[in-house]
Order: C-alpha cells, then structure tokens, then sequence
C-alpha cells in the first residue's frame, strides 16, 4: 500500500510539472516580424495612402495597433537590418557605412561608395553579435528567417549561422543582379537563391519572390504550431525592381475597376501583393489556432526610394535623416494583450524588439555589450510613455540628428533646424531661433552620444578572399 502511495505522489508531481511546463508555454508568445523594403511611411491605406490597397495590414490594424512614430535606426537596408537583428545602433556594431567600406570591395571601382553589403563582400555583421534569433533560441523557440537577409553573403555571416533554424531566400538585394541598370560600372555577378547555406538556383524570377517566400512562411507556421517559434519575414520587395506574380496583377486589375482612385503602377501592385502575403500569415495563425497568443509586427527597413513610393505627410525619402526616412508605417498585432483599434504615438525603435522579446521569454541579454533598445511592452499593452530619452539619426556613419520628445535638431553641414514634430510633423518650419535653449540641450546631447558611440564601436565582421555565391 505504501509503496502505491508513493507512486501516486510521484505521478502527481510529474503532473503537476508537466501542466506548469504547458502553462508556461501557453504564456510565452510566437513572433511574427515583416519586414518589408523601401516602403515609406504614407504606403498603407491605414496610414493615408491613397494610391495602395492594404484591406488585409488595414484589417490588423483594426484588430491591433498603429505605430506613429516607430522608427528604424537607419534610412538605409544594411544597416536598418543591423539595428533590429542586434538591438543596437548601426554605428555601435559597425554596420553603417563608411565603416563597412573599409576593406576592399571588389564589385565597387575605386572612389565609388556602395551603402550596403554586396555580393562577395569581405564585411558582414559580426559572428560574434547576439541577434535576436539566438536570443530565442536560448528559450527554446524554433526559429525561421524567409526573404532577405542583406548582412553578409559570405558563408560566415549566413541567418544560418546568426541563430534561425531555417532560412529561405536573398543574401542582399534583388537588384545585385546582371540586371542592375548600372552593371556596366558594378559588374554584379548572378543573384544566388539560397535554402540553408546551399545556393539552389541563380536569378530567380522577382516576380514570385513574394509568393514562394509567403509559402514557406505559411509551411514553417503548420509545422511549428505546436512549439514556441520566432518568424522573420523580410521581404524583398517593394524595392525596385517592382514585380508581383501573375495572379496577383490580375488580381489587382480587377481592384482598380471598382478602386479608380488607386494607383495603376508596378509599385502598388507589389505592396499589394505583400498585403496578399500579409493575410495568407494572418489566416494560417488563425487556422493554426495561435493567432491570440502570437504577436505580429509589420514594418518596413527605410522610407521610399523614389517615384511611386511615399512618405507623406513626412518630408523625406530614403538615405535622408528626415522623418520620411526614418519613420515607417506600423501595425502590431496581439490579441492577448494590445488592445484592438488603438493608435500608439510614443517613440518606439527596432532596436527595442530584441529587449522586449528577451524580457517576455525570460531570456538574459548580453551583459557585456550595450543595447540601445528598450523594453516597450508597457508602452503597447499599458499606455507608458516612451523609454527612450533621446533618439539618435545617423546617415553614411555620420550623426545627423537627435529627436527629445516632441522635439527635433537636425544638423547639416552646420546648418542647424529645429521641429516641433507634435505640430510640425512634415518638418517644414525651422524654429531654431525661438528656442536656443532647447537647440543647446540637442546638441550637447548630440556630442554626447558621439562621444559615447565611437567609444564603444564594436567590429564589424570581415572574411579573406571573399567569393560570389554560386550553385557549385
């Protein structure tokens, strides 16, 4: 009889441990992170735009939140890409340029500048960064990355070796092709596709980049429902070259019969083909069942490159440190916790993604490095204030500007202007001269952080004898 009792405690121990250990999971959220390329900050219908239809980002919207001044720590790829993978500015891992333009670059002819990492480029981001794919990692979460990565193409700065599981897709741009309209002077070699490490096929067709990336999402979500999972879906487009897969542009046809207003260009035809991959995630959670406890973030790398993208009512475009530049049309998703229908306008970064997804797993983050984002999730689920005191622009490895509160310095060249954003949101009225106290107080902070930055710059990664990825 003893010996029953004693069994039927130990069963009820390992009962006991199994149902907290479900528990525990159930707590612990999946995320989603989309990453689009680009798209500027008036290129949601939810967000203004006019010439795009987003029915299914708009409809996210609805059921989460709008993020009004969300920003990325760059208006370039790479180095917006850096600054979310690790959590820190650009600058601070070496990522911006001219710093990754310090070894030589065999596709750039001399005195040419590239701002981004290409194809066999001796520099990426350093093995030695904690991303946030090895963050959850470290909690036990299956990881996958599907699109573009463009931090790297060497086989040591693969997403493979940065801490996801699987990876599908670009090592850079769609446009480091033989199809670059200045390949006469870059000289690119064939874009290598990539499943894992092993280069699948070369020069792939950009118009179904989307859909076949979209698919493999859509399998890792069904065979990973049942584990906790971190997603990262950085799509390639809406970059030029502009493409859309055939269904969709029939697809889009049919809309601008009953949506005449709509823009009739390739550009919004591909931002409608990723709102189409944005709901094809949405539906496959919700099928899956784990659409309440998975937090969905849609966002872009950088403003609008030129004609067909915008960025109103921001001034600025990409590869500028004005508000177009920087600050991206945002919809986060969490029906668990974020509130449905709401509008978010405290200043919130990339950079803080990782700290806040570390504190929700219970993940340590590196004690032996700064991070310069923060904990935002009593920002989105409490209505707190902003964490961050200042926040820092930075463009070709140069400080640019500061943004404190409501308030902007931007400084060029030694030109000085100064915004109120709360008022002034397209930054077109510089009011320097009424406020010198506040223009003082910007720019010791400015110095400041130039001062802490340059001092604790960690490397950026280099490899010898770089190769262009091939199928061999």
């Amino acid at each position: 009889m003893r010996v029953i009792l004693i069994l039927g405690c130990l069963v009820l121990m390992s009962s006991c441990g199994f149902f907290k250990e479900a528990k525990s999971k159930g707590d612990t959220p999946n995320v989603v992170i989309i990453f689009t390329d680009d798209q500027g900050y008036g290129d949601l219908s939810c967000f203004g735009g006019e010439h795009v239809y987003t029915p299914n980002i708009d409809q996210m919207a609805k059921d989460g939140a709008k993020l009004t001044s969300f920003y990325v720590a760059s208006p370039l790829c790479t180095p917006s890409r850096a600054a979310l993978m690790t959590g820190s500015y650009p600058r601070r891992v070496s990522m911006e340029p001219p710093s990754s333009l310090e070894v030589n670059r065999p596709n750039i002819p001399k005195g040419k500048k590239f701002p981004v990492c290409l194809a066999a480029d001796a520099n990426g981001l350093n093995p030695d960064e904690v991303t946030i794919a090895e963050i959850a990692k470290t909690a036990g979460y299956r990881t996958g990355m599907f699109g573009k990565w463009h931090l790297g193409d060497q086989p040591e700065f693969l997403p493979t070796k940065q801490g996801f599981d699987e990876f599908f897709g670009l090592p850079y741009s769609h446009d480091i092709a033989p199809t670059h309209p200045r390949q006469h002077v870059f000289k690119f070699p064939s874009l290598p596709l990539l499943e894992g490490e092993k280069v699948i096929e070369m020069n792939p067709n950009p118009d179904y980049l989307t859909k076949r990336i979209t698919n493999k999402a859509v399998d890792f979500i069904k065979n990973h429902k049942d584990e906790n999972f971190l997603l990262y879906i950085p799509h390639p487009l809406p970059h030029r070259p502009w493409a859309a897969s055939n269904e969709i542009k029939e697809k889009y046809k049919q809309v601008l019969t009953n949506e005449q207003k709509l823009s009739p260009t390739m550009y919004a035809t591909a931002v409608y083909d990723i709102d189409w991959s944005v709901g094809q995630i949405l539906s496959t959670l919700k099928e899956q069942g784990i659409d309440n406890n998975t937090i969905v973030l849609f966002t872009s790398d950088n403003g609008p490159a030129g004609n067909g993208g915008s960025a109103k009512p921001l001034s600025g475009r990409k590869g500028q440190t004005l508000e177009g530049g920087m600050r991206m049309p945002t919809v986060i998703k969490w029906p668990n916790k974020i509130k449905a229908g709401i509008e978010i306008d405290e200043l919130i970064t990339t950079m803080d993604i990782l700290p806040t997804f570390a504190k929700l797993i219970e993940a340590e983050l590196p004690n032996d490095r700064i991070i310069d984002g923060k904990d935002i999730l009593p920002v989105l689920t409490e209505g707190a204030n902003s964490p961050h005191e200042y926040f820092f622009y930075s463009h070709w490895g140069t400080l640019e500007a500061v943004r404190w509160k409501d308030w902007k310095l931007r400084i060029i060249k030694g030109e000085e202007s100064l915004f109120n954003l709360s008022t002034d949101i397209s930054e077109k009225i510089n009011i320097k001269d009424q406020h010198p106290k506040i223009v003082a107080e910007l720019k010791e902070a400015m110095q400041n952080f130039e001062i802490e930055v340059t001092k604790n710059t960690r490397p950026v990664g280099k490899v010898e004898n770089p190769k262009p990825l091939t199928l061999n």
